[in-house]
């Protein structure tokens, strides 16, 4: 065999190499080990930014006190932050979640599963229910305390049927 097919075949073996490396790199994926998954929390809070991504969309959010009349409070006076992760935005947007739909200042309730270890993030399961908005006073319409977004009449539903 000659010194230049030797080459070229190790050309393309190398171009081989890059081209599955590259093409694996995006689709890679984490493992959702870090979520408590025998644990499910349900939330209710006001979005403050939504983080499109093409893996994993997030939605970061202010945590609404017990009496769902202000926004909650931790012992150092800042606000309960939390953030809920989910699929990508092609499939979010499917279920009508979009950074218009879900926007800064949105009310909404989510279940998830949080991280393991007790930091304010988790992992989104099933349906969220989106409060609706009051047509008079252009403000949420804010569900009763101890309930959720899917107990306010006018409420919408994004990934499925039932909350």
């Amino acid at each position: 065999m000659t010194t230049r097919r030797v080459n070229m075949r190790s050309a393309i073996a190398s171009a081989a190499v890059m081209v599955a490396l590259v093409w694996s790199a995006p689709s890679a994926h984490h493992s959702f080990a870090m979520y408590d998954q025998k644990k499910v929390v349900t939330l209710t809070g006001a979005i403050t930014q939504f983080v499109p991504q093409a893996n994993h969309a997030a939605i970061h959010f202010i945590l609404f006190a017990p009496d769902h009349k202000s926004l909650a409070k931790g012992p150092d006076g800042k606000y309960v932050e939390w953030a809920v992760e989910m699929v990508g935005v092609a499939q979010l947007a499917k279920q009508d979640v979009t950074s218009k739909t879900y926007g800064p200042g949105t009310v909404f309730s989510v279940h998830l599963n949080p991280l393991r270890g007790g930091s304010n993030f988790g992992a989104r399961i099933g349906t969220m229910a989106r409060c609706p908005i009051d047509a008079a006073t252009k403000k949420p319409k804010l569900p009763e305390p101890g309930k959720h977004c899917d107990s306010v009449p006018g409420h919408t539903l994004s990934g499925g049927t039932t909350f």
